[in-house]
């Protein structure tokens, strides 16, 4: 054997075994909080399909809407991520109501803090009708919208869409979003559809007719449909309040995290291509985030994290003392989670034990 042809041998030999790993890596996840709560997602692509997800996503330059108006950007190792649930009705959504001419709600709102190592997270729900002072935001339209002192948190997106719901969260809280994912009702349901449903089981039957929704008591495989309609219901559970809603949400959430780290996902290319254009199709994020590469980074981080390292809360509050189909933030309460995630520690327990926020039933009822 001459020597060029031993090292080219050894140089063939070299590459596949830098292949290796690969086949066992994740190439693209995407994780993805809403309204349910959080998604845990695969994909992978090289060529073709890189170029084929990256137009697949949606971007908003929140840094470029906001300027300078913001908080501190604190360098401590953790990040906090705002995920919110579009509603809006327009479109492939029409089937969930009236067309509202392209608005959209944000029924489901979520601040994520991954702390530093990212090896746990805390989430924090806020819910769409919390009365809170909004910040003035530009609009779609161009013009400036003054916000005002007493205003549901919904719609700060319907007003101004995610910069808007950004500026506000960050006012509310004192903290940077470092990232912004939103997700949509069909799109959500894709993704469950594609991952092949996910197993819950419930301890009462639900049925309601608002949200499609028909579940005997006992384990249930939901496809993507049953799974949009499980997040949206709220009348038929618990109090019927959005408060109730959240802990469905939440407790679905976990039990989507542990069905994602053990379906094999990544073992199936089909599934993998599948599930990667459906949520990259689905989901609209900040710009840092807005291709496949800053994506594929971003999920790396968040891989360890199971829903047991996950602590999750509803903001703590009450009702409005001035609209009792409204609920208001407990001051002491909600500033001891702001300060727990700016000092990039758990959120105390006292924060939540005068809340109306975590004591409704619904969380007990889908396990």
């Amino acid at each position: 054997m001459t020597e060029e042809s031993t090292d080219h041998g050894g140089r063939a030999a070299a590459r596949r075994a830098r292949r290796k790993p690969a086949k066992r890596r994740k190439a693209l996840a995407i994780a993805a909080w809403s309204a349910a709560g959080v998604v845990l997602l695969g994909g992978a692509g090289l060529g073709y399909y890189y170029v084929k997800f990256n137009g697949n996503l949606k971007t908003v330059d929140i840094d470029q809407a906001l300027g300078t108006d913001r908080p501190q950007n604190v360098d401590n190792g953790s990040m906090d991520i705002l995920v919110l649930g579009s509603d809006s009705r327009g479109g492939a959504n029409g089937e969930y109501g009236q067309d509202d001419g392209g608005s959209a709600r944000s029924d489901t709102a979520m601040i994520v803090h991954l702390y530093e190592g990212h090896e746990k997270a805390s989430v924090v729900s806020i819910p769409r009708d919390t009365m809170i002072a909004r910040p003035s935001c530009t609009t779609s339209g161009g013009k400036t919208d003054p916000g005002g002192s007493r205003t549901q948190f919904n719609e700060a997106f319907t007003v101004g869409g995610a910069a808007c719901a950004v500026k506000t969260v960050e006012k509310m809280s004192g903290i940077r979003m470092d990232h912004y994912i939103e997700v949509d009702f069909t799109g959500f349901k894709k993704i469950i559809d594609n991952l092949g449903g996910v197993e819950v089981t419930t301890t009462k039957p639900i049925k309601d007719g608002a949200s499609h929704l028909d579940l005997a008591a006992g384990t249930n495989k939901l496809n993507g449909e049953q799974a949009l309609g499980l997040v949206r219901t709220r009348k038929s559970v618990g109090d019927g309040s959005d408060l109730g809603r959240i802990q469905l949400q939440q407790a679905f959430i976990k039990a989507l995290i542990k069905q994602v780290k053990g379906i094999g996902v990544f073992d199936n290319p089909k599934k993998l291509l599948d599930l990667a254009d459906s949520a990259t199709k689905a989901i609209t994020t900040d710009k840092a985030l807005g291709d496949v590469k800053s994506l594929m980074g971003f999920a790396q981080g968040l891989q360890g994290i199971d829903a047991q390292d996950m602590q999750m809360i509803t903001l703590p509050v009450t009702t409005d003392p001035r609209d009792a189909n409204r609920v208001a933030p407990l001051t002491k309460e909600t500033k001891m989670v702001w300060e727990a995630l700016l000092a990039d520690r758990p959120i105390p327990a006292e924060a939540t034990v005068n809340s109306s926020g975590d004591k409704s039933e619904a969380g007990s009822i889908v396990q």
